[in-house]
């Protein structure tokens, strides 16, 4: 089933597996590498046959016309090019099947020995052919140890393999899976193994203790052989880099091989031996004899201790003291070979070294030293002009390894003291001379010459500092050496600019191929199909999740019956299981399309929706189904997926669909089908770390959105059928694992910091300017950066290839290298070890299964009432503790430990304790704060400290690390009602850090104001703050200092003062009473948005809300809240519409001059109607008139000097009546009318734009009775002005609405409504059946 639906991605991977045969000469490689591989599997399954046994066989005319016919249809199905039909034949001559072989093994291994370009395509060619497994199989061929023919083709077969892997990383993992095979004392299994891991910092980190003890093992039993400790030489150094896992490693296995291994000739009865080795001839030309033994020895315990790694540096103080290595090194009679290990180690032991070395920078030993190496370089300088008969080791001893310590010594930052310094001035001086008359020898070569200049410049500035006298002219030699070195680098990076740009466009020989070019091609195409086909893998993908959802609709009707109940699904998980084991890949593709199942990504693409549709319409038939399990755009399939019928008593989902209440339904059922079993079996049973990653990212799919349903199916497993102790050992184990990982593998970027220092004075005043200007500022740094990159790694690339030119067989180590590594291996350095990336998946599982405050699980955790209990709790937090660096006790450099790279699970191990600790858990938030490491000072310095490099340019992941900081040690001190844990915060914390931190989140944030917008989803400054301040405004009940500092106006500081005014505006707390009614107070933020809540809708919510049968008005107010959120938000929007904003604002004024406005209208229709029928109308006695001017002046008047709305009513009436009287009644009517009506629009659009009515859709506003009510109350308003003035006296009915009383009394009325009408009805019955009696 799951092949079927992988078709397209099996292509695609087929492509990606060719190799293109681009020239003859390939063809050739082929077809030759086909049929020695041929020949060679043959002869390796008939070695019985040939391989000579002390005891004869019968005959050996076995047929084996059957397994030929056999091998070479396999070995056609994998060949492009026939060769002919000839068939590999074996040899019944047994010595010739010998010599076949091994012309067969030299061919393959030559093949490997070409130029390095060649040399990758070749080794991937036979990696692609299968050449290593045939190998294999020969290495395991039984034979006679005296057989001398077959121990020259073991020879063989391992120089074979050697060259397979060399410096091919592919190939090392490949052979890295048959480690087994190699792990035998055999010398040449050393150095394949060594082959295996040289320069491959993965596989070295990853190496196993089984590994090298084995190797340390076999030196005590097997013998002291070089190529033993050659391999811990590899080990523990891959890439010009230092595997610190690996140092500690060797150096504790070698410590425990004691004296078979530890070989030191520095006790009186072995110096003489020691001696006597250097200087006899044959000693010193046997590679693996014991005096190279040793060396190898002391260069192994040198490598074990460079880059500064203390535990190995001290190991090795005690195991070689610096009295004997000064014994041995100054004796007349030592070689430079054994000096060159010594000084190497005395380096790296004593001198280069983590903490002080106090024995060297006092003792007389070091100067001795010099004063040996001062003869060493008299004698190099002394040697014949003649270079054929130069002692190379003694120079490469002078010019490498002597330079190196006096650099180190004279620039170590433990310097030596004055007093020192000032007794040996004359061998200081000496060695200045020394270095410069070498310097000056004519043999140099230019990168000894760089070595040497370092030495140079080191002494004299040394000199300098310690005020050393300097002979003049010497002084004045070094200084024009170094002139000259200056200007010479300049012309030489001059001149290599020149060439680069002359030189780009390098055009290949006509007729030669061109490889790279043709190979870029191929890759290309692969790239485009991979675009092409990758919508419709997916879409394949799909179709196969969702015959998984309903196989029942593939079947006869008469067939789904059996299939519905889940019978497929729970069948499908067992098998889950047993693929474990054998057929891994499959089972990580079940466990993926499982996850799919509970994530659905739809087709993006309109040629995966296309293939989607096809297959869905093959395989689930009629059209009419096919649209139902579609995930349709748009409306043909809204509803979703797809339905299923449920039949029966089995369990099944309805109407599938993305939303939430689908997902849980997916996840029950998948629950019930045993999916969260399958889960807890992988992770208990699996070896394979990709199953093991994929089965909990499984159970983080089921525990999505905190399903409450699984949480008690995983907690009812691991309890009650006992499988939590091997459950939670697993996580125990990868939490230590991971721990002693991040301990070894300890980066601290201090590059970034001094980047970033750079950078900063440029940054600081970019933030201060206009926005686009800053914009452009950036802009011109970004192109600054990528070009001064381009330029550094092409110097670096061209500096490496001059000193491969010099030397091609130098280890390109040095600082040449380092520039030059190329991206590629940058970007592998950064990401973090799976050991310790595998964390956070874990977290995140941990923290789903304590969601929703699942308490049973929350306490599970901690303690499982098992023989061993495995407190995660704890462990989570040492994991904190270990991941922001504390062992290291460096509270202060968070910064350091914290980068991009492992930012996201600092944040997830926070969010995980906050979980174990919520709701609240009183048991955790003890064992977190009572633990005994620096748990809680970390998340304290995390929230306190800023943590820079990070915070300069990724300013979002510091303040969202802050901000689950201070929500963690909220949980933690959440509904105690003992001060405990609040005390042992406050004990580790100073009240004023909280509140400054506080303080510069709010000013941050007024700084980000203006691009608010720009964050999008990010967090803001000022919510980190607010977090903040509830934090210590929890902390304070418990701090009267914090408490006093949390009140405005304690300090001078005004913005600071403005920030915890804001805060205190914009927190608020209520009281609740938990189920054992103790009452408890739950201060919480306020947010922004709630003050665009209106007056209006306060009062609303305040007099309206109902009370239950509890006498609650809890229920009703909830009820409601959808709707003042929403107007909330609706006011945020018009206040972008400055008009609309200003009209809805003012809507109670509306409200109220529209009511004036009627009682007036209704007065003067009251006082006057009928209109004009005595005749007096419109005239007044004069007195009376002049009364009514004087009223209006005077209510004028008042208007301007009484501000108030008092004023307002007199002026209105007093000019109505004026208007009466001068205009007529009747027009005064109609302009009083058509005020009226103009107002109660201008009322419609301000209540619209209060509540966004229009927003909500169309049936909202048909439903919304006050909406429908002031409609009304407009078209009775135009009744009145174009009908009838009777229509005005209805507006009066406006009284009952505006007032509370009044509403309540006609509530009292409608209220018991129902009641009051079947009163009505049976008084009605009564009335009736009286009349018949009557």
């Amino acid at each position: 089933l799951f092949k079927h639906f992988s078709q397209r991605a099996e292509v695609l991977q087929a492509f990606k597996q060719v190799q293109l045969l681009v020239s003859e000469h390939d063809v050739e490689n082929y077809k030759q590498i086909k049929t020695d591989l041929d020949q060679l599997r043959l002869t390796v399954e008939k070695s019985e046959l040939w391989v000579e046994k002390s005891s004869g066989y019968g005959s050996e005319d076995i047929g084996d016309g059957q397994t030929k016919d056999q091998i070479h249809e396999e070995a056609g199905i994998l060949s492009p090019v026939q060769d002919g039909n000839k068939k590999p034949q074996i040899d019944s001559n047994k010595a010739n099947n010998y010599k076949i072989v091994k012309e067969i093994l030299n061919r393959l291994s030559s093949l490997c020995y070409t130029s390095k370009k060649s040399r990758v395509q070749q080794q991937r060619l036979l990696k692609n052919m299968g050449a290593h497994t045939v190998v294999l199989d020969l290495l395991q061929i039984p034979y006679e140890k005296t057989d001398e023919k077959m121990n020259e083709i073991m020879n063989l077969a391992h120089g074979f393999l050697q060259n397979f892997c060399r410096g091919n990383h592919q190939n090392q993992a490949l052979l890295h899976k048959h480690l087994n095979l190699f792990l035998t004392p055999g010398l040449l299994e050393a150095e394949t193994m060594r082959n295996i891991f040289m320069n491959n910092y993965h596989l070295c980190n990853e190496i196993s203790d089984r590994v090298v003890h084995h190797f340390v093992h076999c030196i005590e039993t097997h013998g002291r052989h070089v190529k033993y400790l050659r391999f811990l030489q590899t080990i523990v150094k891959a890439d010009g880099k230092y595997v610190k896992k690996c140092q500690d490693k060797v150096m504790t296995e070698l410590v425990g091989g004691g004296e078979d291994v530890l070989v030191f000739y520095n006790d009186r009865t072995s110096f003489p031996v020691l001696l006597q080795m250097m200087s006899s001839e044959r000693e010193r030309t046997d590679e693996n004899g014991p005096l190279a033994y040793h060396n190898s020895l002391v260069e192994l315990l040198a490598a074990c201790t460079e880059g500064k790694n203390v535990y190995t540096e001290l190991k090795c103080n005690s195991l070689l003291p610096l009295d004997d290595i000064v014994n041995v090194v100054t004796h007349p009679d030592c070689i430079p070979e054994v000096k060159m290990a010594y000084v190497n180690f005395v380096n790296h032991c004593y001198v280069d070294t983590e903490v002080e070395m106090k024995e060297i920078y006092t003792s007389n030993h070091i100067w001795k030293l010099f004063e040996n190496f001062l003869v060493d370089m008299a004698r190099v300088c002394n040697t014949t002009t003649d270079r054929k008969h130069a002692d190379t080791m003694l120079e490469k001893y002078v010019i490498e390894t002597v330079m190196a310590i006096v650099k180190g010594f004279f620039s170590s930052q433990f310097s030596v003291n004055n007093s020192n310094l000032q007794t040996h001035q004359p061998i200081f001086i000496q060695l200045l001379q020394s270095a410069f008359r070498i310097y000056n020898c004519s043999w140099i070569t230019s990168l000894q010459k760089t070595n040497i200049e370092g030495c140079l410049k080191t002494l004299v500035d040394v000199a300098r500092n310690r005020s050393i006298a300097i002979p003049v002219d010497l002084d004045s030699h070094v200084n024009t050496v170094f002139l000259n070195t200056h200007s010479s680098m300049v012309q030489r990076a001059a001149k290599g600019w020149r060439l680069s740009a002359r030189s780009s466009p390098r055009r290949e020989p006509l007729g030669v191929p061109d490889y790279k070019n043709i190979i870029e091609k191929l890759q290309g195409v692969v790239a485009s199909l991979e675009e092409q086909f990758s919508p419709m893998v997916q879409a394949e993908f799909s179709v196969l999740v969702d015959v998984l959802h309903s196989p029942e609709l593939l079947f006869p009707e008469e067939v789904k019956v059996y299939l519905e109940s889940g019978d497929f699904m729970s069948k499908l998980i067992k098998h889950t299981k047993k693929l474990m084991e054998k057929e891994e890949k499959l089972c990580i593709k079940i466990l993926q399309t499982l996850q799919e199942m509970l994530d659905k990504k739809e087709p993006s693409e309109e040629l995966g929706t296309v293939l989607r549709k096809i297959l869905l319409t093959r395989y689930f038939g009629s059209p009419r189904i096919h649209s139902k399990v579609d995930f349709g755009s748009g409306s043909s399939s809204s509803s979703g997926n797809y339905s299923k019928t449920s039949s029966g008593g089995g369990s099944s989902a309805q109407d599938i669909d993305k939303g939430a209440t689908s997902l849980t339904d997916i996840q029950c059922l998948l629950d019930s089908v045993g999916a969260s079993e399958l889960v807890i079996d992988l992770i208990v049973s699996t070896k394979n770390d990709r199953i093991f990653q994929e089965s909990i990212l499984l159970g983080i799919a089921l525990l999505k959105g905190g399903n409450t349903q699984i949480q008690n199916s995983f907690y009812h497993q691991l309890h009650e059928q006992k499988k939590s102790e091997k459950f939670f050992k697993v996580f125990y184990d990868r939490m230590k694992l991971a721990q002693q990982e991040i301990r070894s593998t300890v980066s601290v970027n201090t590059y970034d910091l001094s980047c970033k220092k750079k950078d900063d004075d440029g940054d600081v005043t970019a933030t201060r300017q206009k926005k686009n200007e800053k914009d452009s500022v950036l802009h011109l740094k970004d192109e600054m950066k990528g070009q001064l990159k381009e330029a550094t790694s092409a110097t670096s690339k061209a500096y490496c290839l001059f000193r491969k030119e010099i030397d091609p067989d130098i280890d390109l180590i040095g600082q040449g290298s380092d520039g030059g590594v190329s991206e590629d291996t940058s970007d592998e350095e950064t990401l973090i070890s799976p050991a310790i990336a595998i964390m956070e998946p874990i977290l995140r599982f941990l923290q789903l299964l304590c969601e929703n405050h699942n308490r049973d699980l929350q306490n599970f955790l901690r303690n499982q009432n098992n023989k061993t209990n495995y407190n995660l709790v704890c462990e989570t937090l040492q994991f904190l503790d270990c991941i922001c660096g504390s062992t290291t006790g460096g509270l202060g450099l968070l910064g350091l430990y914290i980068n991009e790279r492992n930012v996201d699970l600092v944040k997830q191990t926070l969010e995980t304790i906050t979980e174990y600790c919520q709701g609240p858990c009183h048991e955790n938030q003890t064992c977190i704060a009572k633990h005994e490491s620096n748990g809680i000072d970390i998340i304290i310095a995390l929230i306190v400290n800023p943590i820079n490099p990070l915070g300069k340019y990724r300013i979002d992941l510091v303040l969202e690390l802050k901000n689950n900081a201070s929500k963690l040690l909220l949980a933690i001190m959440e509904s105690r009602h003992d001060s405990e844990n609040a005390e042992k915060i406050l004990y580790k914390m100073r009240p004023n850090e909280l509140v400054g931190v506080m303080k510069d989140a709010y000013i941050q944030g007024l700084e980000n104001e203006n691009e608010e917008d720009s964050w999008g989803d990010q967090i803001l400054p000022k919510d980190v703050g607010h977090n903040m301040y509830i934090l210590a405004h929890q902390l304070a009940r418990h701090n009267k200092i914090l408490q006093q500092s949390l009140k405005p106006g304690s300090d001078s500081d005004t913005e600071g003062d403005e920030a915890l005014k804001y805060y205190a505006k914009h927190t608020a707390q209520i009281e609740i009473v938990r189920h054992d009614r103790t009452m408890e107070q739950i201060v919480f933020p306020v947010p922004n948005i709630c003050e665009y809540l209106t007056e209006e809708s306060k009062i609303r919510v305040f007099n309206t809300t109902e009370r239950d049968d509890q006498g609650s008005k809890v229920n009703d107010f909830f009820q409601q809240t959808e709707d003042l959120y929403n107007e909330m938000k609706w006011q945020k929007k018009i206040r972008n519409n400055p008009p609309l904003f200003w009209f809805s604002r003012h809507i109670s004024l509306w409200g109220s001059i529209s009511f004036n406005l009627a009682v007036l209208v209704n007065l003067a229709v009251a006082l006057f109607y009928p209109f004009g029928d005595d005749g007096d109308e419109g005239t007044l006695p004069p007195l009376v008139s002049i009364l009514l001017w004087v009223a209006v002046a005077v209510c004028t008047a008042m208007l301007f000097i009484l501000p108030k709305p008092g004023g307002i009513r007199p002026f209105l009436v007093s000019i109505i009546m004026r208007s009466i009287y001068t205009l007529g009644l009747g027009p005064t009517l109609i302009l009083i009318g058509a005020a009226n009506l103009l107002n109660k629009i201008v009322f419609l659009v301000s209540f619209v734009g209060n509540r966004g009515t229009f927003t909500r859709g169309y049936k909202a506003v048909i439903m919304d009775m006050a909406f429908l009510y002031h409609v009304t109350y407009v078209i009775v308003c135009m009744l009145g002005l174009f009908v009838h003035e009777f229509f005005y006296s209805f507006l009066l009915f406006d009284l009952v609405y505006r007032e509370e009383t009044l509403l309540n009394v006609i509530k009292s009325v409608t209220r018991n409504g129902r009641s009051i009408i079947l009163t009505a009805v049976l008084a009605l019955i009564l009335v009736y059946l009286f009349s018949i009696v009557g």
